[in-house]
């Protein structure tokens, strides 16, 4: 059932990416050669270059909120680039170019952030500025959202959930006569670029993924072979054929595929601290790589 789920998210992902990129397997390098084309070679290059220097546990993220700009751009436009946002918030043309998160988006990346407000920035291109925001981590649909003035029953609001995620809100008559909205769940939906961002990520899976011209080649650099092996022989233990861990891993690529033919989000819990020690074994700190073999060590 687990192996069911990962692959039809899989199944799902290629089919959004194919319809927004015409993409049946998508690589860097044919994301990187698109974004040249609908960014221009100045932004796709520094897009390139904070890709290259996040983690190689974080390069996939980075690339699919690229995937995101370039949808972004292609429904808004390159002029949405140079545009002020008014207030202290600056362009994204100047954002990208500083490459540090500013204010209130500092938990995410630079590509991250600039990917949220494009998909947001399309949502309101498609379906109008939101009149409020909504947790979906609650499902109560009634009255989420403070109705504007002159709202009537039967009117559809549009409320966000998430970067570039809507659903409407439908304006009700109460009992008692006030009026009141229930959430509309089934009109839940995201805009072109929060999809590709999703989808090229899911698609593109973990990597590796070597730039071109990349060189020397990060994913060739060895690992522990102590620690690879162990975590290696916990996976086998706990449930993942040799075919998803591989014979051996050598290198950071072999870690990083490993990792990605796992699909470990879908297995269970104790999982979670073998993908923590895989990911501090790729980082290469040895204080890191120590922490997290305890957490191994501990697990079930």
């Amino acid at each position: 059932m687990r192996e069911f789920r990962a692959e039809d998210a899989r199944t799902q992902a290629r089919r959004l990416i194919h319809d927004l990129l015409g993409e049946d397997h998508p690589t860097a390098a044919s994301l990187l050669a698109a974004a040249r084309d609908a960014l221009g070679d100045d932004r796709a290059a520094r897009c390139a270059g904070l890709a290259q220097g996040a983690p190689l546990t974080r390069r996939s993220s980075e690339l699919a909120a690229i995937a995101g700009l370039l949808v972004g751009t292609g429904v808004l436009g390159a002029g949405w680039w140079s545009s002020g946002r008014g207030g202290k918030i600056p362009a994204p043309d100047e954002v990208l170019a500083d490459g540090t998160a500013i204010e209130p988006w500092t938990d995410l990346t630079v590509l991250e952030m600039l990917a949220a407000w494009i998909a947001d920035d399309a949502a309101d291109e498609a379906w109008g500025t939101p009149v409020g925001a909504v947790d979906l981590n609650s499902w109560q649909a009634e009255d989420r959202v403070e109705l504007p003035p002159g709202a009537t029953a039967g009117a559809r609001l549009v409320a966000a959930f998430d970067a570039g995620g809507r659903v409407d809100a439908v304006v009700v008559e109460r009992l008692d006569g006030s009026l009141g909205s229930n959430l509309d769940f089934s009109s839940l939906r995201y805009a072109g670029p929060a999809e590709a961002q999703w989808s090229w990520g899911v698609a593109a899976g973990l990597g590796p993924h070597p730039l071109p011209g990349e060189d020397p080649d990060p994913y060739a650099v060895t690992v522990d072979q102590r620690v690879a092996e162990t975590l290696r022989q916990w996976a086998l233990r706990h449930g993942a054929t040799i075919e998803q861990i591989g014979p051996w891993w050598q290198a950071k690529g072999d870690v990083i595929a490993a990792v990605e033919r796992a699909d470990w989000m879908w297995r269970s819990g104790e999982w979670f601290a073998w993908w923590r020690a895989a990911s501090a074994l790729v980082g290469g700190d040895p204080v890191q790589i120590a922490a997290r073999m305890d957490d191994i060590a501990s697990a079930p």
